[in-house]
């Protein structure tokens, strides 16, 4: 197996995060949290998207087209 020597780095400081925050993830996302709340940064805000109607099943929007009229 090679070392690749990012990732290793980067598997050193979550290491060393999650050490720093008590060793759980959920104590990591607290002091994250906390220290976002204190800083001047803007801060993502996500948009909650509302339901108009029946939920459309398709994958792609033209899938969730109505039929063309029939000939007639």
């Amino acid at each position: 197996m090679t070392k690749n020597p990012i990732l290793d780095e980067l598997h050193a400081v979550r290491e060393r995060l999650l050490a720093d925050a008590g060793g759980t993830l959920d104590a990591l996302v607290d002091r994250l949290q906390a220290e976002e709340q204190q800083s001047d940064r803007p801060r993502f805000k996500p948009r909650r998207k509302r339901c108009a109607g029946a939920v459309k099943s398709g994958e792609f929007e033209v899938e969730n087209l109505s039929s063309p009229p029939g000939d007639l």
